[in-house]
């Protein structure tokens, strides 16, 4: 598959997957997953032609993992990041003692003042590293990339959960729990 239209075909299927199944006509279960057959039909009359082998493709070359099949290939879900309601049935889980969140600085005045909120997700995006961090702030420009206190703030009661991609998801993450932003490497 050409490589401008992979990515044309994923940033599709994030659309349909995450925030608007109705664009191809399918519909989510409770759990967030669709039938890849639907699927696919979908696409075509949303005249996006993805056939089985290149959506296969999409998901198995997604260096972000983004999306999950079930264990035989019928279903297929976003791993994360929907603004329709969805349930990942993801277990709760105790963090590493850091995380961090990639951003970008002209969002830092109301992230000191509020924390980092979902805004229309359901929940906060954590990364594991910095440098998935700022991959993940560099989408917005010059990334910034914010230490979050993790283990501390598992110990004090917020629950975290983890994609099977490495995203760690949080309601949120007030203000005390955040670092001094890390310096570009």
């Amino acid at each position: 598959m050409d490589p401008k239209r992979r990515i044309r075909a994923s940033k599709f299927l994030s659309l349909v997957l995450r925030h608007d199944p109705a664009r191809a006509g399918i519909t989510l279960d409770a759990n967030g997953w669709a039938d890849v057959r639907a699927l696919l039909d979908g696409c075509r009359h949303a005249g996006r032609r993805i056939t089985h082998a290149e959506l296969m493709e999409i998901v198995r070359t997604n260096d972000k993992r983004r999306f999950a099949l079930n264990a035989d290939s019928t279903r297929i879900r976003a791993s994360q990041g929907h603004t329709v309601q969805v349930d990942l049935a993801l277990e709760p889980t105790a963090p590493p003692e850091l995380l961090y969140h990639g951003t970008v600085g002209r969002f830092l005045p109301a992230i000191t003042a509020e924390g980092l909120r979902p805004m229309s997700r359901h929940d906060v995006h954590l990364s594991a590293d910095e440098a998935t961090a700022r991959t993940v702030g560099s989408r917005r420009g010059a990334p910034v990339v914010l230490v979050v206190a993790a283990g501390r703030m598992h110990a004090d009661g917020h629950a975290f959960r983890v994609t099977d991609n490495g995203v760690w998801l949080v309601g949120s993450v007030p203000p005390e729990y955040l670092g001094a932003p890390v310096s570009p490497a």
